[in-house]
């Protein structure tokens, strides 16, 4: 097993301790328990925010014990660290605030582990799919729980079928989006549970969507997550083993990417400029929810901490804000405003198309986002509620119809299909010779072609590596 990146596992242990503390500071031991036993026994539909159910204590525990479970499966089962392993320790962090818990996730991380078992292939190459395939969690607690035909053995079937079927759907959704939706499995969960919805309701039983939404935190969170956002970017700039000039420089190269996945950061560029690039990320969440008036809680934290994962995956200031500009702004042109609690969430969660921002440039970014607050608040309706990453669903559908548009409209040339394999992200540590990708970059910009005009010498894996 490779080390490379082994700081990850007790980084991130120390981070779920953190939040256990954090839990315990901001909520009396008394009410915590009890908080964990509502949690685990909701129906988990969105938007259920376990800080409003539970209370925060309860919810930060709730994180603490997903974010550790996630991590050690990653270690344990043999799989490499990298930079989408951020990516998975930021979604499983935050929406185990609102919707996945400690029990919930079992069952679909058993399907897949059955789906490795029936491939004859080891797990590791699975384990990063079946912990994104838990956003499908709230059908478990939903079969278990709350259906008119419901118990537990039923839950646990659904969770394991989902946990089968997922791998194969989502390798294929990957590859028809090119790269342009960062939360694929979102996609390909959004497809699959637009399948189990009418096959629901067609046995008389029909799963609603819910609205649990917490207020009056912004103060304690925004404390706690700021102060967390500036120790990541200190750390980036001190705690690395390289000089902060250097430091600085990386994370000025990094922002010259378009993000198209698959974008490792911390292959790409090491660990401090992502550092910083998640700090730096993470207070731009935070003020973003500040700015339109919004709320801290569960939700949006988990809005701000998957941002804060895909630092190190694809995302940056340069090609998320205008993203969130056109989600605000869509707001504004359908006689809303972007404080409404879906579109509190669409502004951090539609920054799943920072990719088509850095690609085709910050206009196609704030029409982007433009055309996702709209369509996010529909998109919602046919899964009704089940599928968790809502925003990568309709951020799928949108980069399906922009990029190909775009590409034969804008810049005069045929679309293609990507034809990297999906494990391709999970399978590889070593660092990526970033000096080669921006000395060929410049020569495939001056002659608009080549396959870095389609982003693609970019991604993690595509270019030389060092040895």
């Amino acid at each position: 097993m490779h080390d490379r990146y082994n700081r990850i596992f007790p980084a991130t242990l120390v981070l779920a301790a953190g939040l256990a503390l954090l839990g315990f500071l901001l909520d009396s031991p008394e009410h915590i328990l009890p908080g964990m036993y509502r949690i685990i026994t909701m129906q988990d539909l969105l938007i259920t925010d376990y800080v409003y159910i539970a209370g925060p204590g309860a919810a930060l525990l709730n994180a603490a014990i997903v974010t550790a479970i996630s991590v050690c499966l990653i270690r344990f089962s043999g799989n490499h660290f990298n930079g989408f392993t951020l990516v998975e320790i930021g979604l499983m962090a935050g929406f185990s605030l609102f919707g996945k818990n400690c029990v919930n996730i079992w069952p679909i991380i058993l399907g897949t582990w059955l789906y490795a078992r029936y491939q004859k292939e080891p797990f590791s190459k699975h384990v990063s799919v079946a912990l994104l395939a838990t956003s499908l969690s709230p059908l478990v607690s939903y079969m278990a729980l709350g259906s008119r035909i419901g118990s537990l053995p039923l839950g646990l079937l659904s969770g394991v079928i989902v946990g089968f079927v997922l791998p194969p759907i989502s390798a294929y959704t990957y590859k028809i989006q090119n790269g342009m939706n960062l939360y694929n499995m979102g996609f390909a969960c959004g497809l699959l549970a637009m399948m189990i919805v009418p096959v629901l309701t067609a046995f008389g039983d029909h799963p609603d969507s819910a609205l649990y939404w917490a207020a009056d935190y912004n103060l304690q969170f925004g404390l706690a997550i700021g102060v967390l956002c500036l120790i990541l970017i200190v750390l980036g700039f001190t705690a690395t083993g390289t000089p902060a000039w250097a430091v600085w420089a990386g994370y000025r190269r990094l922002l010259s990417t378009t993000g198209r996945s698959p974008s490792d950061y911390l292959r790409m560029f090491g660990a401090g400029p992502v550092l910083v690039n998640t700090g730096l990320n993470g207070i731009l969440g935070i003020l973003y929810i500040l700015i339109v008036g919004g709320e801290l809680n569960g939700p949006t934290l988990g809005g701000i901490f998957t941002i804060m994962g895909f630092s190190a995956f694809g995302k940056h200031p340069r090609n998320t804000l205008p993203v969130m500009i056109g989600v605000a702004l869509g707001a504004y042109g359908m006689h809303q405003t972007p404080d409404l609690p879906m579109l509190q969430l669409a502004g951090l969660f539609g920054t799943t198309l920072a990719p088509i921002s850095g690609h085709f440039g910050w206009p196609f970014g704030i029409l982007a986002g433009f055309i996702h607050s709209a369509l996010v608040l529909q998109t919602g309706n046919p899964v009704a509620g089940l599928n968790l990453y809502n925003n990568g669903f309709s951020g799928g559908l949108i980069a399906i119809v922009l990029y190909p548009v775009i590409t034969a409209v804008w810049r005069h040339r045929n679309p293609k299909l990507r034809d990297r394999d999906y494990y391709d992200l999970f399978s590889q540590d070593t660092p990526i010779d970033t000096s080669y990708w921006r000395s060929h970059r410049a020569r495939q910009d001056a002659s608009r072609e080549g396959p870095q005009d389609s982003g693609e010498s970019e991604s993690a894996g595509e270019g030389p590596t060092a040895p």
